[in-house]
């Protein structure tokens, strides 16, 4: 018998558009949606990332380069993206499977309860078999509310539905040893067992994505990270070839593909990993360091050495070595100014120092996960 699936496939500007004109590659959208349908028809949940609204929008109003101010920018996602829902609705009903949009910013996984409805509501969706269709609200997020790309927002989306599968749909056909359009000598990289393998194998990434996109081999490396952290299998692949989905599945070579994590963390650690945007930064000294790296200790006031940043009680923050390399994040119980006063001394001083008693621990291992 067929085990269902939960499969979150990721398509870019660049493989829904035409290079040149910015034009939809209808061609591209009718087999995409064509295979889509396929695999709910066998039974498997479906959830598709989308890009395009930008690029699409430009297209629309006869622009020849991506606009690069923000309010530009929302301007043209928000007439993109009547256009390209409207695509996807046309093919999707002559294939007699529903759809529905779904639009996120940053604090819709940035806050928990927000989180825990964006679940509830992918579920429900999944449920009733519809595919949801899922795309970043350019039209209204603040650029600090932003996902930044939609690589990062499907790896966010994978991780919250518990997915088996994350699909990369890209200009190129799998990842590479370097740019193989520039290096024709490049060697392809069929799996990826652990993220430190790139940096042996010396992968070049490349550019930061096409003229109509925001991402690019970079983005999609650091998608696959949060991803294979949540144990979700991630698939860089050709994007002109959705049919390769169902290959992949079935167990043929194609594309590369990055093993999942055997001991994935837990929900609410991803969530303050990937889901919390830090405010700010505490600097340990190395006692510290191992002390919540290779022991699993909460951290305490005696091993910060510096504060950067301004921030609140319950806000999170990065973690980093006396190097400035982050090795955890957490959500911390004091402020910045009261982390100023307390910082490097031992914990039972906090309650004379700060003239009331408070947490024993500044992050407690509970709330601390490592990156």
């Amino acid at each position: 018998m067929l085990r269902t699936q939960t499969i979150v496939v990721k398509i870019g500007t660049s493989s829904l558009t035409q290079s040149q004109t910015g034009l939809l590659a209808l061609s591209t959208i009718a087999t995409l949606a064509e295979t889509l349908s396929h695999l709910r028809r066998q039974g498997h949940r479906v959830i598709l990332v989308s890009s395009g609204a930008v690029g699409i929008g430009c297209a629309r109003l006869g622009l020849t380069e991506r606009p690069r101010t923000m309010a530009m920018k929302q301007a043209v996602a928000a007439v993109g993206q009547g256009r390209l829902m409207r695509v996807y609705d046309d093919f999707f009903t002559t294939l007699q499977q529903p759809i529905a949009q779904v639009l996120l910013t940053r604090s819709d996984v940035g806050e928990r309860s927000r989180y825990v409805n964006a679940y509830n509501t992918f579920q429900a969706l999944l449920e009733i078999g519809v595919i949801p269709i899922v795309n970043e609200n350019d039209t209204v997020a603040v650029q600090e509310l932003k996902f930044g790309d939609n690589d990062t927002l499907s790896a966010l989306v994978a991780s919250l539905v518990e997915a088996d599968w994350l699909f990369l749909l890209t200009d190129v056909d799998r990842l590479y040893s370097a740019d193989p359009r520039s290096f024709p000598d490049a060697q392809p990289i069929a799996l990826v067992t652990h993220m430190e393998q790139l940096a042996q194998l010396q992968v070049q990434v490349g550019s930061p994505g096409s003229q109509w996109g925001t991402g690019g081999m970079v983005t999609k490396i650091a998608a696959a990270r949060i991803a294979t952290a949540a144990g979700v299998r991630t698939v860089i692949t050709e994007g002109r070839f959705p049919h390769n989905i169902e290959k992949i599945i079935q167990g043929e070579p194609l594309g590369t593909q990055f093993a999942p994590q055997l001991q994935p963390t837990n929900a609410r650690k991803r969530w303050i990993a990937y889901g919390l945007i830090p405010t700010g930064k505490l600097y340990l000294d190395d006692g510290a360091v191992k002390a919540i790296c290779q022991q699993g200790k909460s951290l305490l006031a005696a091993g910060i050495t510096t504060i950067e940043g301004e921030f609140d009680s319950q806000d999170a923050v990065q973690i980093c070595d006396r190097f400035g390399k982050e090795v955890a994040r957490g959500i911390v119980n004091y402020s910045s100014s009261e982390l100023q006063n307390i910082r490097g001394r031992h914990s039972r001083e906090i309650a004379t120092i700060l003239g009331y008693a408070g947490a024993a621990n500044i992050i407690h291992r509970d709330n601390l996960v490592l990156i």
